[in-house]
């Protein structure tokens, strides 16, 4: 809440949606790759959460940063 008491209201629901397809892109792919085990889809599902870390790695690895 702002300094006088009010609610600010933040717009950026748009973002939340592109987001969530992505997890639920990545989910798929990954779960799709697994071998179908409890903790294969365990895996499938932690890594979906991690995806934009490893694309950030690499492509910093590509640039030699």
């Amino acid at each position: 809440m702002a300094r006088d008491g009010r609610a600010r209201v933040v717009r950026n629901g748009q973002w939340g949606f592109i987001f969530l397809l992505a997890y639920v892109g990545a989910a798929i792919y990954f779960i799709s790759v697994s071998d179908g085990s409890f903790w294969g889809v365990v895996l499938g599902l932690l890594q979906a959460i991690v995806w934009p870390v490893y694309v950030v790695y690499h492509v910093l690895r590509l640039l030699a940063a």
